[in-house]
């Protein structure tokens, strides 16, 4: 990495501008064109130092509802299971643990009465009824802002 790629990391955190053509207006805020950007994004991303640009949004503000799933999964099931539940809308990532609930995904749902319902989707279409469903009562956000 060179120091445009640090100030390009920089910037894209916590400043992404919020414009139709945001990459123009980073490499006017580089002194670079954007094609370099892009590049320069694109060989990040190849190297694994950029997982993904995206928004992040408060799910509640917004009225969605969400929970955090722990599943007891037989070990001959789980590549089965993890199929299933990847499949789905509203799951946006799962795990594997060491541990006796040894799958854990997020489960994000349009409101709490179809939070149940995909929930109860899940249990029924992998015959694992052994998952718990483990709200937030509390919400702490912290800046996970990285200096380059």
């Amino acid at each position: 990495m060179d120091a445009i790629d640090r100030k390009l990391l920089n910037l894209i955190q916590q400043d992404f501008p919020i414009k139709a053509e945001p990459f123009a207006e980073v490499a006017v805020q580089l002194g670079i064109g954007e094609t370099e950007v892009l590049e320069r994004i694109g060989r990040l991303k190849e190297k694994g130092i950029i997982r993904r640009i995206g928004a992040v949004f408060d799910l509640r503000k917004l009225g969605f509802a969400s929970t955090l799933c722990a599943a007891r999964v037989p070990e001959e099931g789980v590549r089965k299971f993890v199929e299933i539940v990847n499949a789905r809308p509203g799951v946006t990532h799962n795990y594997r643990r060491d541990d006796e609930y040894n799958v854990w995904f997020t489960l994000i749902a349009p409101g709490e009465e179809e939070l149940a319902a995909a929930l109860a989707g899940i249990k029924q279409e992998t015959g694992i009824n052994d998952i718990l469903s483990l709200r937030a009562t509390r919400t702490f956000k912290i800046n996970a802002r990285f200096e380059v």
